[in-house]
């Protein structure tokens, strides 16, 4: 699993630019087990600011802002 496997499940630039995905989706898309590298990797993705964390139905969401 890779970074660029986050950021391909949370968006497709042609199909849906400005998608949102709960943190949920995202564990659910990529496995249970890799949990703590998901949360490393979404980190590292919001300081590098390409992803930023928002809220849909009180649940923490993820969105991609720089290609």
């Amino acid at each position: 699993m890779k970074k660029i496997d986050i950021l391909n499940f949370i968006t497709n630039f042609r199909k849906a630019p400005n998608d949102v995905k709960t943190f949920q989706d995202i564990l659910n898309h990529l496995g249970q087990t890799h949990e703590q590298q998901i949360n490393q990797y979404l980190s590292e993705l919001q300081q590098a600011r390409v992803i930023r964390q928002t809220e849909v139905n009180g649940q923490k969401a993820y969105q991609v802002i720089s290609r």
